[in-house]
């Protein structure tokens, strides 16, 4: 972690949880009411270097040797070359390529994530916020603990299921599960959150 984020990691070590939590959405982009200090510090230092890191491959994917003189300024399928577009033109080529407005003028980082985007490499379209009302649903966490060995053989089964994260192996199990024991209506409330 860079210096700059090692100084604020360790200012808000000192701030309440109230404070902590309002970080925590800030620069995590997700709405908590989790009282677990380290948690969230965890997850903000996550945050952080995942940051460092998109901004480091951005920095690196657009650093291109100039073209010489009979170079054109388009690519070979008569699309401009990014790097010779300007900030204005990148943010609607962005906005076009992406399926969504950004508000960056970042020259790096509009190229970065339109390659990206025309790679298949990142999602899409608009943001679907899961609640659109604004008023989030009161939340209860499932304590499951298992021993380490289980969990690293339960991961391995997951990826060869292919399934990307242990909640949509846990909530498929569970809509499975209800659904073969009748309770229909229940489990069309996992099926639906996936």
């Amino acid at each position: 972690m860079k210096k700059e984020n090692k100084k604020r990691m360790r200012i808000m070590e000192e701030l309440r949880l109230p404070e902590l939590q309002a970080r925590f959405h800030d620069i995590v982009g997700e709405a908590t009411r989790s009282p677990n200090k380290k948690f969230l510090l965890r997850r903000i230092a996550e945050a952080l270097e995942a940051q460092e890191q998109e901004a480091a491959e951005a920095a690196s994917a657009v650093e291109e040797t100039e073209p010489s003189s009979a170079e054109e300024p388009t690519t070979a399928n008569g699309e401009p070359k990014l790097t010779k577009l300007s900030v204005e033109e990148l943010q609607q080529l962005y906005t076009e390529v992406v399926g969504r407005d950004t508000g960056s003028s970042d020259r790096r980082y509009l190229i970065w994530k339109i390659r990206e985007a025309k790679k298949g490499r990142i999602k899409t379209g608009p943001v679907h916020r899961r609640h659109a009302n604004g008023e989030a649903p009161d939340m209860k966490v499932l304590p499951l603990r298992m021993e380490a060995e289980i969990v690293a053989r339960l991961d391995e089964a997951r990826e060869r299921l292919g399934l990307k994260t242990r909640m949509d192996l846990f909530r498929k199990s569970l809509a499975d599960y209800l659904t073969a024991a009748g309770e229909h209506g229940v489990a069309q409330l996992f099926t639906e959150q996936a």
